[in-house]
């Protein structure tokens, strides 16, 4: 089935995907839009996985202060070439980034930066907390690991959820942005001031 050309703009709207990606997509879904949608978040996320071993070379740093000039964030934010990060959309990512970090205050990236001292002493504690609760070990150590993962989700930046759209991930976001613009996207680290 060939795409309509007002489908493929629409969806190239709504996803910024390339617009032959587009109407590859809306041929493969039949004309479907919400089919087709589905199937480049498929294709976007795919390319993310393969763009993982690429190198950042490039990026911005970027930052943001509060209104009240009492809390701000500076934010690094890299990818593999000067033409994606002098993108005014690359920008407006770390800016959000940078946002999200004096919003909610995150202390890591991500769960690979936590130091596992800090994770084994807070599962030392988990588990003291609960020695006399007469509970099976298999519920103890499910309760631990749901309870270290809530602790996680606040302390790590990739885990939270984002303050501008509570349906994805900051990690979500990275995936998305590393897919819309063909290249490998992190965030490589971040400070939080506060008076």
């Amino acid at each position: 089935m060939k795409a309509k050309i007002q489908d493929v703009q629409k969806l190239r709207e709504q996803t910024q995907a390339p617009v032959i990606e587009c109407k590859k997509a809306l041929e493969e879904a039949e004309g479907n839009l919400e089919k087709a949608g589905q199937i480049l978040k498929k294709r976007g996320e795919l390319r993310a996985e393969k763009k993982e071993e690429s190198s950042t070379k490039s990026g911005v740093v970027e930052s943001y202060i509060h209104s009240n000039h009492q809390v701000g964030a500076l934010i690094e934010l890299r990818c593999e070439t000067d033409f994606v990060a002098k993108n005014t959309e690359f920008k407006q990512l770390a800016y959000n980034l940078a946002m999200q970090v004096t919003a909610l205050n995150p202390k890591y990236v991500s769960f690979d930066q936590m130091p596992q001292e800090i994770i084994e002493a807070q599962k030392k504690e988990y588990a003291e907390e609960l020695k006399d609760s007469k509970k099976p070990p298999e519920i103890v150590e499910k309760i631990i690991k749901g309870k270290l993962e809530k602790d996680f989700l606040e302390l790590c930046l990739e885990q939270q959820i984002y303050i501008k759209d509570e349906t994805k991930t900051i990690e979500q976001l990275i995936k998305e942005a590393t897919a819309k613009f063909g290249e490998k996207i992190e965030i490589s680290r971040f400070i939080r001031f506060q008076i």
